[in-house]
């Protein structure tokens, strides 16, 4: 059957991210795009940190950067700062770009160790760029910067998801997207197929289409109620299974730092994401070890100033959906799986779901290949992001807690295991099927959190070490140069993208 008419169920990111991502089909009259979502149902709204091809997909929609930063209060990030997670005390910063940059053929961090092994001493963070200007507070773009002799600067957005998914739907309307406002009561089935036929609202208005996408959140109504599409848990390996969210002041008047901070508690970890004018805040963890109040309790003794709202609990259950595409309907965000958001991945996973669904996208019907391929390739992206996740809580040597105690003994999976080994025996990290986090994201993760390389590519050796020690100097030399000649990053957001009320 001919796709004509595409449902979106559900708003929020996921739901406008998909109706503006696919709004150029209504504009061009080929397909007609509804999207029901509800004033009476809330969303989760919390997911307000981002990665940096979430720059990129703002590039596809041709959205100008300025604008959407001014309209969602947004403001820049470098990377994440991870404190209390190999040891209480520890602290590092897992940067977006690269550490150096590849000599020989080889990998930074090999050179580095090797170097390392022959008395240099600098720490490997020096010779990121993203890192240092973390740091000091600094933001600049490379075009701002007029240099060459380094990689570029990678960044993404700390955003208000709420006003965020505003922008979008005047973005997705002006293109022809239709809202129509409704609670979903019923969804009808094809007797023969069994495909979603139509949805139909409260209010008795039926709605059909030929391709639904669920945006729904946890609830899942069209891939979970619907198809009874079923769930993989995660929780044996990521235990937190609940969070609780509440945005604040930062009561001392500071410029908002260029990363987002990620602080290990006693049963879990608080999330702080400074947009322009307020933190967001959370403390994700295990009701097992915890409960609600004790958690609210950690959040806001922990937070930068006053609290601006009423905690928000949440509960989820950490894994994925077994088909993400299932008939002829596809799940995304909450509707399709849950990750815990300590690598901001779960705008990300919107993301890359929307741009296999445009990519496998053919108005001439739904086939069985379609959804295999989507689902295949996106079971591998959530299991190798899962795999990155649970990096963190096992590589500790945390024993302060019978929830640490847990973390640090329990078994991971064999994928994990291999990874971990490969570093510990030569720095080695081989990236599979195209996954998300890069050699330096694995590399600066492991290393913050107390896993040694204990050996490096023979190559490094092979290199002429005066040039090498040379290169080194030149790298440092220019981060250096370049990280004091940036401008704070309150100072850039000032300038470049002040914000509008909320």
């Amino acid at each position: 059957m001919a796709i004509e008419k595409i449902v979106i169920v559900g708003g929020g990111t996921a739901g406008w991210m998909a109706a503006a991502a696919l709004s150029g089909l209504s504009k061009a009259r080929h397909v007609a795009i509804t999207l029901v979502e509800s004033e009476a149902i809330g969303t989760v709204g919390v997911g307000e940190a981002t990665i940096p091809p979430f720059v990129d997909f703002q590039r596809l929609l041709e959205i100008d950067e300025a604008e959407m930063l001014s309209a969602v209060q947004g403001s820049f990030k470098l990377g994440i700062q991870f404190e209390n997670w190999g040891k209480l005390g520890d602290s590092y910063i897992h940067p977006f770009g690269n550490y150096g940059y590849e000599i020989g053929g080889l990998t930074f961090h090999h050179i580095w160790h090797h170097q390392k092994s022959q008395g240099d001493n600098r720490p490997i963070q020096v010779f990121n760029p993203e890192t240092m200007a973390a740091y000091f507070g600094k933001f600049a773009k490379t075009d701002d910067m007029r240099r060459d002799d380094l990689p570029p600067i990678n960044y993404a957005y700390h955003i208000n998801a709420t006003a965020y998914a505003g922008f979008l739907r005047r973005y997705a309307e002006k293109r022809g997207v239709v809202r129509q406002e409704g609670r979903v009561d019923d969804v009808r089935l094809d007797g023969e197929s069994g495909h979603v036929a139509s949805i139909t609202l409260e209010s008795g208005q039926e709605i059909a289409g030929d391709l639904f996408v669920d945006c729904s959140g946890f609830r899942g109504l069209l891939i979970e109620q619907a198809l009874e599409t079923g769930y993989e848990e995660w929780t044996h390996w990521l235990p937190c299974n609940r969070a609780v969210a509440m945005p604040c002041n930062r009561d001392d008047g500071s410029p908002p730092p260029p990363f987002t901070r990620a602080t290990a508690h006693s049963a879990g970890w608080q999330w702080q994401v400074p947009l322009q004018h307020r933190n967001g805040n959370g403390h994700v963890y295990c009701d097992s070890f915890m409960d609600a109040d004790e958690a609210t309790d950690i959040l806001i003794r922990h937070m930068a100033g006053k609290p601006t709202a009423d905690p928000n609990h949440l509960r989820f259950v950490t894994g994925r959906r077994k088909k993400f595409w299932n008939k002829n309907v596809v799940s995304l965000g909450l509707a399709a799986g849950f990750m815990e958001p300590l690598e901001s991945t779960s705008i990300h996973l919107i993301n890359t779901g929307i741009n296999k669904l445009i990519a496998l996208l053919s108005l001439d019907g739904v086939t069985e290949a379609q959804a295999a391929s989507f689902n295949r390739l996106t079971a591998k992206e959530y299991e190798r992001i899962r795999d990155f996740l649970i990096l963190h809580y096992s590589a500790t040597t945390r024993d302060d807690s019978e929830f640490w105690n847990y973390c640090r003994t329990m078994s991971v999976p064999d994928s994990l295991t291999e990874k971990i080994e490969l570093f510990k025996a030569n720095g080695q990290i081989f990236r599979e099927d195209d996954e998300l986090f890069t050699e330096t994201s694995w590399a600066a993760v492991m290393m913050g959190q107390g896993i040694a390389m204990n050996g490096h590519n023979a190559m490094a050796a092979t290199l002429d070490q005066a040039e090498t020690r040379k290169e080194f100097d030149e790298i440092e030399k220019s981060i250096r140069f370049m990280v004091q000649h940036m401008p704070g990053h309150g100072e850039y957001l000032a300038r470049y993208c002040p914000m509008q009320p909320a």
